[in-house]
């Protein structure tokens, strides 16, 4: 039988094949081979024909189970440790060893489907031993014998082949396995292979190993149960089988990236990989590993859309910058090549950007295809199937159709919106609309000049010229006679291309240069220009760039190539870019010329040649300067000026991402401020400025582009945006305050006319519509634009309507020099500043230097490259006080911005930040009206996107307001807005200012200015940069005062020598009728006359190479010397001139005494100035500039008062916001545009809210800092401590006191954590009180528990804190019935009564709620126990222990030493319900269970209308005992009192916060000690400011007070009670019933004490016999 005759010729020396087949398997195949040979014709048929076992086919063909077991690789996702993100590199592995790994690791994320509460995963990777465990906590294996196999589960599931428990079809499972091989094959390939599980439901473990590929065996152990679940592989994979020798570092790479993956598609499963937990919280969390660091075209990062839109499904997508991309798993498994679940969800995505896609370009007339929107999409999928069907055991494509995928992923239409707006459609329409295709002839592309054999086989071969405008275009076409047409096109630029590092998708498409660019050169989005065959596809081979050689002309270079670099940095790899350089100066002598292709090669000519003023010198500003015979030499020069970029490796990329990219913000700034050292070291060395092209230049790196070309353009864009410290003027500004000082006009001249002076005066070489717009600027004296306008403003120049910009043309508006600006910049210092040259023509100078800093004055704004700056404006009358301290060595005053005729306020929020308040009040009939905006917010601009969406409601928000009339002119501001009473109740909760957007910022920390040097300093303060100007000022006085005195010497000498002359030629002593001119200057060089003294001087003055001097036509320089010979005395007779020349008249009697007194006037003079100081000059000027400035002031004022007085500027009429019928037109007058006297301003909040913001930036800025300086020490454990603090760190608020309802032109604040007021309201009358209102209710802001009036008198409000929550709180009043105003909760009249709400606060006695709807006070009480204080409990325990003799009798209240309560008040420690009356009275109520809350009465009351006495106001409202008792100085306990230490309250922890269970405490109304606080505080008439500090000790000095009465009262409390009932005064019969009033809480420790010290020691009051 055939079966036989194999078995016997299988069988060698005794081997008979079932021996062999339980040993090697391997072996089997070394006998077949050796019995093949022996007997090959006999059994030939038989070895062609085998029967193989399971295992043996396994290990024989292993490519079929579990793929390749040879060496791929691949580009495939990794874990990258270093960087803690997923990157994607070539990866060397043996796909079939990282096959059975996977099947392990899916088993175990398979078992979270099984049993719901797993929750944990440990995957451990011993690369030493090539050793891998997988662990889980899911349902254990049944321990249990299998009835039928007759072997426990384990080992039947582990160590036999096709057993599984997935073959029932029938049953919808959602895990990986399937056809019963999964972690057999694992057992198959390892040397070692053991499972260890743990079943809690059979109550058993088990343990069972397997080695020798699975062939061996060992008995299984069945351990006692550890009442525990889980699940160990643990195996040594058979590296000999994959032709490796150990776990390399690509296949655990590998290995560990599906770690990560489990840990992100097992949601609430832990994932330790090694021993350390991966941080990956859910599927999202994951996909940020491939996002990270990752940024889009835009420079963004990329932007995930997530959704989970079922619980099978997790989807996210993103933009792709390389094709599609998908990261996809079903049921736990990696299915990298994707599947019909990717296309299912990728489908239904594509179709919905395509019809997005299509609506935008339909009018463009493009189509998109499905594909070309998948190529930007890259897809994030997690998804569990049922019963997943995949094409091969590897499974890396799921093959199962989407009907069979057991549920449906439709994602909502949220996500589809998000999807479309995060960049892909717009990736989508960019490469479909700037995509460029090679074609010989182009057609819609305007002013191109296109190559002959562009877009030909001859492509490579062409150059297309880029020019810098038309006039260039027409250069570079004239050259083309010299190179012809063919290989050679030109395209002109209009002005400066887009940075498209930073643009947008939407910003690309729509630029035309760009989309032509595209076009012309044949480009294509996202493709790699690398190889020969992709630089074919495109139409030319070159790019050359023509442009200006100005620093403009660097820009434009600059942006060409950071596009292509952006774009296509490999276009730049292969040298793509060149440029062509022409002369900037040409200079001629004769027939020689020489070029110079930068200013830099040309100054240093000029030091080297001495003669250099000889050569005729032309500037060439643009290309459009150079004649067509000059183009024709350029192009016949092509090595001369053809220079070509080269790449010159990574150095080159970090240099234009340096110069371009918004990330690089600090290196840019590190790298122009060591250029500009550098520069100013070489111009104090007076060496020349480095410059790029020498004159053998033909190449050149984008490095040394960088860093010596388009660096010169970063220092002069920042020139032109940043001020100068000296004079606070930019160069335009310069440019045109020199012309008007040169010029200076008598008379007003048109806009447009000086313009174009200054155009011709200082060589303006740009547009003059900007320098117009500077000239405007110039003039603006409206609110929040200059302090002091340097011009005047002669038309309409600009108001605060629209911020200026709703001037007049500039031909129809005239303008003077400002006589105050002449004062600023005194003209005595115009001989000593450094003038600058232009075209050979003198201009402006380097800077001016005013008396005083006026880029304080006016402030400053602008940005530039890297830096920006913004500088407020400051009172010039607190910089003249702050200089003439200065220059008595005196320190200075704080300074704070200050604008010119500002209503508002503008408060100090600490650290260079600044609140500013528009100005809003309340009007007796419930309006608001609001009479200031805040600084930089226009009328116009505040109206539209303001007061119109608040009337007329938005998409989010309905109306809040019904109407808004307009009062306002020019120059002043009136809205007068009519609101429900509720809506104005709710403003008045969140805060007025806060919901009628009347705050903004004022910043002092981007103060950053060109220094006296030329180099770029951030000042952190006011006072900095004027301690900075001071310097340069005086060293500026120093040089005119040596400058003056020898120009008066010179003067005083001149006039001298010519009244000499005079005299002695009267007298006859010297003769020159009828002499010889040789004789007559011998005989003048013989008596010893000067020669022309103020002649010498000038030209001592003047540097021996000064242009000024060497560019005077006709110049000679000729020595002269004390020998008068033939050849010099024409030069003498000019030295003399100033004699010989002098009219016969001077010779009269009337001129000679006229000449005598010219000379002792000027040597008097001379004199005067020697004896003073410069700081003398300087406060001279200082008071002449005051003096001008009254002056003008006074005559603005006269203009004010004569406008208002002819009742306002032409006709306006009274706006309505939304009328029924057409409003009236009137005239409006200045009651009308003013403030109303009636209303009741409204006193702004610092919140918390904008405090913590302040705090949060500063900690931000201050951390950045310490990390740049770590990162510069190399630091990276600081770095990194940092760098969490940044993610991690909240700070801590800390609430101050606050003093509330101040006086807005007090300038009393003890409190230097509140919010410092530094600048007083200017309007003609005060309002009538000040109401304070909150920010936001919810805020956990801390007010004083005081208000004060105008006076510092206590109002009729108090406060009570609790918890976090606030409630204000009215007290009774004294006075007549009439005299009453009703007060609601935020302490104004409300016209209609507030919606009442119940209130649960806490309190540490009473369990209370208060139901604030109940109209007449009652209060509820609840069924709860009450819960007593420690103290109220000790109290009652030892009143229990006494007789009732040895109980105090109640007695009237006496009168006692303050001091001695005050010394023992914070040592007691105890907590009293303290409960205060109207009169004064302090009483304890111990056994009291209610506390009076005083509620709201709506009676109307009449207060002071604006402008009434004070003692009107403050007479109703202030306690009439406090009024009658004599004033009491209240001081500090001084700070060095050892007797008294630290507080034990300090000790004692805050109260608990509000809860639900917390109710309020309720006393008697009599009975209320508040009361007795408000006495106390304001018993004195000079305006005490009570703060939380002192109220506290207040309530301990109570405290004590009542202990003492208890002491001494009667024998029984119910008689006390009664007698503190009793009615103190008859006038308290005519005040009001007062309703139930909430009783104060304690207060928390962080509101009692300051933050200088931990104790607080309590005020003294001097009057021992003060009594309440």
């Amino acid at each position: 039988m055939a079966s036989n005759g194999v078995l016997d010729a299988m069988t060698n020396g005794g081997t008979n094949i079932c021996d062999i087949s339980h040993s090697d398997p391997l072996h089997v195949f070394q006998s077949l081979d050796k019995a093949s040979k022996e007997r090959k014709k006999k059994l030939a048929v038989e070895e062609i024909y085998q029967r193989k076992t399971q295992l043996e086919h396994i290990l024989l063909r292993p490519d079929t189970y579990i793929g390749s077991i040879e060496p791929h690789t691949d580009l495939l996702w990794v874990y990258d440790e270093e960087s803690e993100k997923m990157v994607q590199r070539n990866v060397t592995y043996v796909p079939g060893l990282y096959k059975i790994f996977d099947e392990i690791i899916v088993n175990a994320a398979d078992n979270k489907q099984r049993d719901a509460r797993m929750n944990c995963i440990k995957v451990d990777i011993n690369q030493a031993k090539n050793e891998i465990k997988i662990w889980n906590n899911g349902k254990g294996i049944p321990v249990v014998e299998h009835k039928v196999e007759k072997m426990f589960v384990p080992e039947l599931i582990f160590g036999t082949l096709l057993t599984s428990s997935n073959y029932d079809d029938s049953e919808r499972k959602v895990t990986g396995g399937r056809n019963g091989y999964g972690a057999k094959l694992c057992n198959i390939f390892s040397k070692r292979f053991t499972v260890e599980t743990s079943s809690r439901e059979y109550r058993k473990a088990f343990k069972q190993t397997w080695t020798e590929n699975m062939t061996k065996s060992e008995e299984p152990e069945i351990l006692a149960c550890r009442d525990e679940d889980y699940t160990c592989v643990k195996f040594t994979p058979d590296l000999s089988k994959f032709g490796m020798t150990e776990l390399d570092d690509d296949i655990v790479a590998l290995m560990s990236r599906r770690a990560y993956d489990i840990a992100g598609t097992c949601g609430g499963v832990r994932v330790y990989l090694n021993g350390k937990r991966l941080k990956i919280n859910g599927f999202k969390s994951y996909i940020e590993l491939y996002t990270k660091d990752r940024n889009s075209e835009d420079g963004e990062p990329l932007k995930i859309i997530y959704e989970q839109p079922h619980v099978r499904w997790e989807v996210a997508v993103t933009v792709s910058d390389k094709g599609f991309q998908q990261v996809s798993f079903v049921n736990s498994i990696a299915t990298v090549k994707g599947g019909r679940h990717v296309d299912y969800i990728t489908d239904v995505l594509v179709e919905k950007i395509i019809d997005v896609v299509k609506k935008q370009l339909k009018k463009t007339g493009l189509t998109i295809r499905p594909f070309q929107v998948k190529n930007h999409i890259w897809v994030f999928l997690n998804c569990l199937i049922e019963n997943p069907t995949f094409d091969s055991q590897t499974k890396e494509n799921m093959t199962l159709p989407p009907k069979s995928f057991g549920s449906k992923c439709t994602v909502s239409e949220k996500f589809l919106a998000q999807m479309t707006k995060s960049g892909i459609v717009d990736s989508a329409q960019l490469n479909k609309q700037c995509h460029a295709t090679k074609h010989s002839k182009l057609k819609g592309v305007p002013k191109l000049e296109d190559a002959n054999e562009a877009g030909t086989k001859n492509s490579q071969r062409c150059t297309l010229i880029l020019t810098e405008g038309d006039s260039a275009k027409t250069l570079a076409v004239a050259g083309f006679s010299v190179v012809g047409r063919d290989y050679f096109g030109v395209f002109p630029l209009r002005g400066k291309l887009l940075n498209v590092r930073e643009a947008s998708y939407k910003q690309i498409m729509a630029n035309a240069e760009i989309n032509s660019l595209v076009k012309i050169l044949g480009l294509q989005y996202k493709r790699k220009y690398e190889t020969a065959d992709d630089l074919r596809s495109l139409r030319y081979g070159k790019v050359m760039i023509m442009a200006d050689q100005d620093q403009d002309g660097s820009h434009i270079k600059g942006l060409l190539i950071n596009f292509i670099h952006h774009n296509w940095p490999s276009l730049i790899r292969h040298n793509f870019v060149e440029e062509f350089i022409t002369p900037i100066v040409k200079v001629t002598k004769g027939k020689e010329e020489k070029a110079f292709f930068s200013l830099p090669e040309y100054e240093k000519w000029k030091m080297q040649t001495n003669n250099w003023h000889t050569w005729k010198i032309k500037y060439y500003k643009g290309l459009g300067t150079s004649t067509a015979k000059e183009a024709k030499e350029y192009f016949s020069d092509m090595g001369r000026h053809r220079i070509r970029f080269r790449y010159d490796g990574n150095d080159d990329d970090k240099a234009l991402e340096l110069a371009f990219s918004k990330k690089m913000v600090d290196d840019r700034k590190d790298w122009l401020s060591q250029w500009m050292q550098e520069r100013r070291n070489q111009r104090s060395a007076n060496q020349p400025e480095t410059y790029l092209y020498q004159e053998n230049t033909t190449v050149v790196t984008y490095k040394e582009f960088v860093d010596k070309e388009l660096i010169i353009f970063s220092n002069m864009d920042n020139e032109r945006s940043i001020p100068s410290l000296v004079d606070g003027l930019k160069p335009g500004q310069r440019k045109v305050l020199y012309t008007c000082f040169k010029r200076n006009d008598k008379r007003e001249v048109k806009v447009a006319q000086l313009a174009g002076s200054v155009a011709e005066m200082s060589s303006y070489h740009h547009g003059e519509a900007s320098l117009m717009a500077t000239i405007v600027n110039l003039a603006h004296n409206f609110v929040g634009s200059n302090n002091i306008n340097l011009l005047l403003p002669i038309g309409q120049f600009g108001t605060r309507l629209q911020g200026g910009k709703d001037s007049a043309s500039p031909r129809y508006i005239f303008t003077l020099l400002n006589p105050v600006t002449r004062a600023l910049f005194n003209p005595a210092d115009e001989a000593c500043l450094n003038y600058l040259f232009d075209d050979n023509q003198k201009i402006e100078p380097e800077w001016y230097c005013p008396i005083l800093p006026t880029v304080l004055v006016n402030g400053a704004e602008g940005i530039g490259t890297a830096w920006s700056t913004k500088v407020p404006n400051f009172n010039p009358r607190d910089l003249v006080e702050n200089l003439r301290r200065l220059i008595r060595d005196e320190p200075m005053i704080p300074m704070h911005p200050w604008y010119k005729n500002f209503r508002g306020l503008i408060r100090h929020l600490g650290s260079q930040r600044y609140a500013c308040f528009g100005e809003v009040a309340l009007l007796d009939d419930g309006r608001l009206e609001i009479s200031e905006l805040p600084i930089g917010v226009w009328t116009q601009q505040y109206k539209e996107n303001v007061l119109e969406p608040m009337l007329y409601g938005t998409d989010n928000k309905q109306a809040l307001i019904q109407d808004y009339k307009e009062y306002h002119t020019d120059t002043t501001v009136r809205f007068v807005i009519q609101m429900t009473a509720q809506n104005l109740a709710q403003c008045q909760r969140e805060g007025v200012h806060k919901v009628f957007k009347l705050q903004n910022f004022i910043n002092t920390s981007q103060m950053v200015l060109f220094d006296a040097e030329g180099c770029l300093r951030r000042f952190g303060s006011a006072e900095e940069i004027l301690r900075c100007f001071y310097d340069v000022r005086l060293s500026m006085y120093n040089r005119r005062k040596d400058y003056m005195e020898s120009l008066l010497d010179a003067q005083s000498n001149r006039l001298r020598n010519q009244a000499r002359f005079i005299l002695e030629k009267i007298e006859g002593t010297i003769k020159i009728e009828n002499l010889k001119k040789q004789l007559i200057v011998k005989q003048l060089v013989e008596r010893k006359y000067d020669p022309d003294p103020v002649k010498v001087w000038k030209e001592k003055q003047r540097s021996p190479t000064s242009e000024e001097v060497l560019l005077e036509e006709g110049e000679e320089e000729e020595a002269t010397s004390g020998e008068v010979s033939e050849g010099s005395v024409e030069a003498h007779l000019r030295d003399y001139d100033y004699l010989l020349s002098m009219a016969v008249l001077k010779l009269s009697l009337e001129e000679k005494d006229k000449i005598l007194r010219d000379r002792d006037s000027k040597m008097e003079e001379l004199e005067a100035l020697r004896n003073k100081s410069p700081k003398d000059l300087w406060l001279e000027d200082l008071d002449q500039f005051m003096t001008e400035l009254e002056k003008r002031e006074k005559i603005e004022k006269e203009e004010e008062l004569m406008t208002k007085g002819s009742g306002g500027k032409g006709d306006s009429k009274i706006k309505s916001g939304k009328t029924s019928a057409r409003p009236v037109a009137k005239k409006l007058n200045s009651k009308e545009t003013a403030p109303s006297e009636e209303g009741t301003r409204i006193e702004p909040h610092i919140t918390d809210e904008l405090r913590l913001k302040v705090e949060k930036v500063d900690q931000a800025k201050q951390r950045q800092i310490m990390i740049k300086e770590a990162e510069l020490r190399g630091d990276a454990d600081a770095v990194g401590l940092l760098k969490k603090r940044t993610r991690t760190a909240k700070p801590k608020v800390i609430v101050g006191p606050k003093t509330i309802g101040e006086s807005r032109g007090s300038s009393d604040n003890d409190d230097d954590d509140a919010a410092e007021e530094v600048q007083p309201v200017r309007s003609l009358r005060e309002r009538k009180r000040v109401t304070f209102f909150s920010s936001d209710d919810n805020e956990s802001d801390v007010d004083s528990i005081f208000s004060f009036d105008k006076d510092g008198n206590n109002s009729d409000e108090s406060y009570t804190l609790e918890g976090k929550a606030e409630t204000k709180v009215k007290t009774s009043q004294k006075g007549s019935a009439n005299q009453q105003k009703t007060a609601s909760a935020d302490g104004l009249k409300s016209p209609q009564p507030k919606p009442k709400r119940s209130r649960i606060l806490d309190s540490d006695d009473d369990d209370f709620v208060v139901d604030s709807s109940d109209s007449s006070g009652s209060v509820e009480q609840l069924t709860k126990r009450k819960k007593k204080s420690p103290a109220t409990k000790e109290a009652q325990k030892k009143d229990a222990t006494k007789a009732p003799a040895e109980k105090e009798p109640t007695e009237p209240k006496k009168k006692f030493d303050l001091n001695t309560i005050l010394s023992d008040s914070l040592d007691d420690d105890d907590d009293v319900v303290l409960i205060a009356s109207s009169s004064g009275s302090v009483t304890e109520e111990a056994e009291k269970k209610e506390i009076v809350v005083e509620q709201p009465v709506e009676q109307k009351v009449e207060t002071p209308k604006r402008g009434a006495k004070q003692q009107a106001s403050t007479a109703s409202t202030k306690p009439k005992r406090a009024a009658e008792k004599p004033k009491r100085e209240i001081k500090k306990r001084p700070t060095n009192d050892k007797k008294k230490g630290p507080s034990k309250r300090s000790k004692k922890s805050p109260p608990s916060e509000v809860s639900e269970d917390s109710v309020l405490t309720v006393s008697d109304p009599e009975s209320d000690v508040l009361s007795d606080i408000d006495a106390f505080a304001f018993s004195s008439d000079d305006g005490v400011k009570i703060d939380y500090r002192f109220t506290a000790v207040c309530r301990r000095i109570i405290s004590k007070y009542v202990s003492l009465k208890e002491k001494q009262a009667g024998p029984s409390k119910k008689k006390a009670a009664e007698a503190v009932k009793k009615p103190k005064k008859e006038a308290n019969k005519s005040a009001p019933k007062r309703e139930t009033r909430k009783r104060a809480p304690k207060f928390k420790q962080s509101n009692l004490w300051s933050d200088e010290s931990d104790s607080f020691e309590p005020p003294i009051v001097e009057e021992s016999d003060s009594s309440f």
